[in-house]
């Protein structure tokens, strides 16, 4: 073989060597652009499922974005949004506030120890009671509860003010009234099951279908800023405020939480 067809076969062997490592190069560099697409695609995903997800977090919720809705106020109220409710004779010449949260143990304890002398004394005229809802344990536990019942409380009222007070005797009764924390009230199909144990509210197609719709959600919000931003120094319930002044049972400012303690201090009360 001359050195000729040698060195000529070399430098075509060189050729072929040079051209490969082009192409090789060529898909190396086009893998690693397709690596640096995906993933900045995947980046640029990953950022707008995080902003999704963002966003979705800082939606209000349903309740939360009632607050400034239009209110649906129920029959037998007046003032500003409805939310002035009361109860009683108009020829009784004081009125004493009852504030009360829905899901409050204490509320519901002196519900069952002393609403039929709250009842007895508005048949006789003794006094007219304001009631003011709040909601602040559902701020407490993160729940739904005092807000739904306060709207099934408005549907009632709707019915009219003597089916309010017998579904918010049932609601806070030993049977119907649940644990604190648990959040039973949330559910419309429980209050409607303790609904239909009022005759009034019984089978009320017209009720149920408020509770459902959730026709006096808006209101429930309105009326759980009444107490959110109350003159009379209220912050807890259950509160009791007649003449602009807190009655109490004790020096320590507990409510008065028996018939006896009741009735020395309302009586008391209607006296100054």
């Amino acid at each position: 073989m001359s050195k000729r067809n040698t060195q000529s076969a070399k430098t075509a062997a060189r050729e072929r060597l040079r051209q490969e490592r082009e192409r090789q190069a060529k898909r190396d560099k086009a893998r690693r652009q397709l690596i640096v697409a995906g993933s900045v695609v995947a980046v640029l995903a990953a950022a707008g499922g995080i902003g999704y997800a963002v966003v979705q977090m800082n939606k209000p919720g349903h309740w939360d974005g009632l607050k400034d809705a239009s209110v649906v106020a129920p029959a037998n109220t007046t003032g500003t949004k409805g939310t002035t409710v009361v109860l009683g004779k108009d020829s009784a010449k004081k009125t004493l506030k009852v504030y009360e949260d829905p899901r409050c143990p204490v509320c519901a304890q002196f519900e069952q120890t002393v609403d039929s002398t709250v009842k007895k004394d508005l048949d006789d005229g003794k006094f007219k009671i304001q009631y003011i809802g709040a909601t602040f344990i559902d701020n407490h536990d993160n729940g739904e509860g005092s807000k739904n019942a306060l709207s099934a409380l408005g549907a009632a009222l709707d019915v009219s003010p003597e089916a309010f007070l017998e579904y918010k005797t049932a609601l806070y009764s030993a049977k119907w009234h649940p644990d604190e924390q648990a959040d039973k009230f949330k559910d419309d199909s429980y209050l409607v099951k303790v609904a239909d144990t009022v005759p009034a509210l019984k089978g009320n197609a017209k009720f149920q279908d408020a509770v459902k719709k959730g026709t006096y959600d808006a209101w429930a919000m309105a009326m759980s800023k009444t107490f959110d931003d109350n003159k009379d120094g209220v912050s807890g319930t259950p509160s009791f405020v007649m003449d602009g002044k807190k009655l109490t049972a004790d020096s320590q400012g507990n409510p008065p939480m028996s018939v006896a303690d009741f009735d020395r201090v309302v009586d008391a009360a209607l006296k100054g």
